[in-house]
């Protein structure tokens, strides 16, 4: 199959690095980069050129230069309206195939470059939903990146109908965060007797009454959901991604001693069905010798190497979160989204590489974008079970759209169907349902 070739007038990092993600981890398609602007004019291979101007009547993509700098300095953003959405970089030349800088646009999503300029971090020391352009544009439920680069497909293919295109599918991946294993179970003397205590000091007698029942062997213990997640593994043929909090315990991070028996067998367990990453702790965010220990202890427990990472309240800091997970030879990791609202944090729904906007350089460490997690609905928009289902399924269907995969990301505790979560093991299920039609 013949490749694809592109004229610029010179190379640079972003550049390749857009281009990688454009054309080899989304359409899939082999591309060759010139400079050589006779070999591109006397070529009959299918073309098209980037830059600042066009020198034939071949495609062109016009560029506002993003991709050519270095360093990350404040953008003035300016957007217009294309194809019922905004596009930021427009660029204002009737020979250009699409009005704005689609790939500056595209590397501006992807590099999350504006959390490397200043903003005011939450509590957890986040970069926030709100504070995102996607979400100030409403574009945080459109996987702009796929949109567009669907766009660019339509656009080479109309003027090359032989440049084939491997065939892309839509996938779909359910994570699983275990944060807490066990509602009452396995806690121990001091925590369990802190629970009595604190459950008559707030006068929940049900509560009381629920835990002394588990502990007594007379009735499962509400978070003790996994014989259910593994039915529907088996019932779907779901091949999950589990990220277990293997941490110290302290005020943000409310697992089992890593030590305790049961809950190394259930991690076991779990081991056998899915695959294991480790759900690096609270404070791991800042001690990289910390998040080293855990992903070590994590390993002996299932003898495997762990590769894959999502970090405890999607705390990521770019970069250092990330240099981190290279250290400790993380490979792939599953932390990018919002815990304030859903959508595509990075405008993405396919697996892509870190790019180190410090370094200026691409890097081994991918990233599996999320585009739902059940606190988000149930905690931070208060949604019910009925408008959870709507927003999860209008969800899937931008993702299929653009033959993408579908992450979700819940926990063991909805699955319990109780108290709070009354009502939510029906969201997870319709989830499935919707997600592997």
């Amino acid at each position: 199959m013949d490749p694809l070739l592109i004229y610029v007038q010179k190379k640079a990092n972003r550049l390749q690095y857009t281009f990688r993600v454009v054309f080899k981890e989304i359409l899939k398609v082999d591309y060759r980069i010139t400079t050589d602007l006779d070999e591109f004019q006397s070529s009959d291979l299918p073309k098209f050129t980037y830059g600042e101007k066009a020198f034939s009547d071949d495609i062109f993509f016009k560029s506002t230069g993003l991709l050519w700098k270095r360093n990350v300095e404040s953008l003035e953003l300016e957007t217009i309206e294309y194809q019922g959405m905004k596009a930021l970089f427009p660029v204002y030349d009737e020979d250009s195939a699409i009005p704005f800088d689609v790939f500056s646009a595209i590397f501006f999503f992807i590099s999350r470059y504006e959390e490397y300029l200043p903003f005011v971090r939450d509590i957890h020391g986040r970069f926030t939903a709100r504070l995102s352009r996607s979400s100030q544009w409403y574009l945080l439920e459109k996987p702009v990146v796929n949109i567009w680069v669907m766009q660019i497909k339509k656009i080479l293919q109309d003027k090359y109908p032989s440049l084939k295109f491997p065939e892309t599918k839509y996938r779909f991946v359910p994570t699983y965060d275990i944060d807490s294993a066990f509602a009452y179970a396995q806690k121990g003397l001091v925590r369990t007797i802190g629970g009595y205590l604190i459950d008559l000091k707030e006068m929940r007698w049900n509560d009381v009454a629920q835990r002394t029942r588990v502990l007594l062997g007379v009735e499962k213990d509400p978070f003790d959901t996994y014989d259910l997640q593994i039915g529907y593994q088996k019932k779907y043929n779901l091949h999950p991604v589990y990220f277990i909090l293997f941490g110290m315990y302290g005020r943000y991070n409310k697992n089992l001693n890593i030590r305790n028996k049961t809950f190394r067998q259930l991690v076991k367990t779990l081991g056998d069905y899915a695959s294991i990453g480790i759900h690096p702790s609270y404070n791991t965010v800042q001690d990289a010798e910390m998040m080293r220990k855990e992903i070590e202890n994590l390993s002996k427990v299932v003898n495997k190497e762990i590769t894959s990472s999502r970090q405890h309240f999607l705390r990521l800091m770019l970069p250092g979160t990330y240099r981190n997970l290279i250290d400790n030879d993380i490979t792939d990791d599953y932390t990018m989204g919002y815990a304030s609202l859903p959508g595509f944090r990075a405008g993405i729904c396919s697996a892509y590489p870190f790019y180190d906007l410090d370094m200026e350089e691409e890097t081994k460490l991918r990233i599996h974008p999320f585009a739902v997690m059940d606190g988000t609905l149930r905690d931070y928009l208060n949604y019910g079970p009925v408008e959870a289902i709507d927003k999860i399924r209008q969800l899937i269907r931008e993702v299929r759209a653009v033959n993408g995969t579908f992450i979700s990301l819940w926990h063991n505790e909805p699955l319990s169907d109780q108290k709070r979560w009354s009502g939510w093991r029906k969201v997870y299920e319709e989830l499935l349902k919707e997600a592997v039609e």
